[in-house]
């Protein structure tokens, strides 16, 4: 199997979540790559490309909503899932318009983290392969 695998970053400022979510996806055969504030993440997404990034709402130096505003063209064929501890109406309506592509709420189940991922994978148009 020479697939390459599907690469994640992980945009969270609490490090046992970064911790659970790399074991549990890295487990599942993903690359994970994690960041702990947005400035970190913008870094990251604009030398690497990555098939999902899981963007927490509540970063300590933005927005998680700004942030995928500021990221559109480097994350435009990324999943980009938010993830909440503390969710509304108006953030799930934010995160939708800034583009992002699923909503999940604290604490994130890791069997509903991984079916979304599948489901999210198997919905999208294959991509253009650059190696």
């Amino acid at each position: 199997m020479a697939a390459s695998k599907k690469t994640i970053l992980v945009v969270d400022d609490d490090k046992s979540i970064l911790r659970t979510f790399t074991r549990i996806l890295q487990k599942s055969g993903y690359e994970i790559d994690v960041a702990e504030t947005g400035k970190e993440a913008v870094e990251k997404a604009e030398n690497h490309h990555y098939d999902f990034a899981l963007v927490d709402i509540r970063l300590p130096d933005m927005d998680g909503t700004d942030l995928l505003a500021k990221l559109k063209r480097q994350l435009q064929h990324t999943v980009k899932i938010m993830i909440t501890g503390f969710p509304s109406l108006e953030t799930g309506v934010k995160a939708l318009d800034e583009g992002a592509d699923a909503y999940l709420v604290k604490p994130v189940k890791p069997q509903e983290l991984l079916m979304l991922l599948e489901e999210k994978m198997k919905n999208r148009e294959p991509a253009e392969v650059s190696n």
